[in-house]
């Protein structure tokens, strides 16, 4: 990330609320799902936010947020200053150019009744202005070159390509409409580890050639150190800690991201004898019931009656150099203690 780079995406106060109802002829909603519960974040130009957390903690649904896919129950999404969950009809179609998306699963991402040109081309058909109709051949080739692809095969259609492949053709579609923000919703995660490397090496020339801002999402930690500037650690809806790479990786302080960390393979056999585990004890609770004050209370070792009493901010702490929203947060090198 460049410094004193310009905040292009900012997110305040969040919120998604999927309604629990019951009945069939007259519904009353009985509860909701608390998906996404008050997260706040800045994106900065040519800045890369890794997004992690364990399944089920919002982390899917908070990317169709920032897309507009799903509309918040509160909270804003600010492109450029301008609030895209409020935004409507040609308005929300010019700012929805400016954020797009690589899908997870490269084999059912992409239409398989369409050619590759076809694909990539798709976004020139929606938005008519971006590229003339007699040049849309032609930029749909360079698109296709410039993430490694042959342009001579515009015809193929995805089966006739390997998984690396066609997340490449994925990452070509999301370059089209020459977006400032892309969001990765784990791209890597179906891939074999080899082809992992090739195309996180992809996103990060594309991220220096068009000053490209991301938001990454992975469950592989080492993955998103690799890419990340900087790191959100997402629990049952909240993010739990906020820092560069180095913090969070060097220093955790918030017990969940603690335990993540924990669990992160060591390459050497003698550090992965003596190191210790932490194991945590229970299962995670409902977002349709969570628990008061701290969510992660139920299942942190820590915990103590504030921690029920009272929901803890997202702030840095005494003796602490980035935000964690814990009542005891303290740093602890759980990745290469002894």
């Amino acid at each position: 990330m460049k410094a004193n780079a310009e905040s292009i995406l900012e997110v305040r106060d969040l919120v998604k609320h999927f309604p629990l109802t019951q009945g069939i002829v007259v519904k009353r909603q009985i509860g909701a799902i608390k998906a996404v519960d008050g997260v706040s974040f800045d994106l900065h130009r040519g800045e890369t936010l890794g997004v992690v957390g364990e399944s089920g903690c919002g982390k899917s649904t908070l990317a169709k947020l920032l897309m507009a896919l799903e509309r918040p129950t509160s909270g804003s999404v600010r492109i450029h200053g301008r609030d895209i969950t409020t935004a409507r009809g040609s308005e929300l179609k010019r700012m929805r150019r400016n954020i797009q998306m690589v899908m997870q699963d490269p084999y059912t991402s992409l239409n398989p009744r369409m050619t590759v040109g076809d694909i990539v081309g798709e976004p020139f058909e929606i938005h008519t202005d971006v590229v003339p109709k007699g040049g849309r051949r032609r930029r749909v080739q360079e698109l296709l070159e410039v993430v490694g692809l042959n342009p001579d095969h515009i015809n193929r259609y995805p089966h006739q390509f390997s998984g690396g492949q066609r997340q490449r053709i994925g990452i070509a579609r999301g370059l089209a409409l020459q977006p400032e923000i892309i969001i990765c919703d784990e791209p890597v995660s179906a891939l074999d580890v080899s082809i992992q490397a090739q195309v996180m090496n992809l996103l990060e020339r594309l991220q220096n050639e068009f000053d490209l801002a991301y938001i990454f999402i992975a469950h592989d930690l080492s993955v998103v150190r690799h890419i990340s500037d900087r790191i959100a650690v997402m629990y049952l809806g909240k993010i739990v800690e906020l820092g560069s790479d180095a913090q969070i990786y060097d220093g955790p302080t918030h017990p969940y991201t603690q335990a993540l960390l924990s669990a992160v393979p060591v390459p050497d056999p003698e550090g992965r004898e003596t190191r210790q585990r932490i194991i945590l004890q229970g299962d995670p609770p409902s977002p349709a019931n969570p628990p008061s004050g701290c969510h992660f209370r139920t299942r942190c070792w820590k915990a103590q009656d504030i921690c029920a009493e009272q929901t803890p901010a997202l702030e840095a702490r005494p003796g602490s150099d980035h935000p964690s929203a814990c009542h005891f947060a303290e740093a602890r090198d759980v990745v290469n203690a002894q």
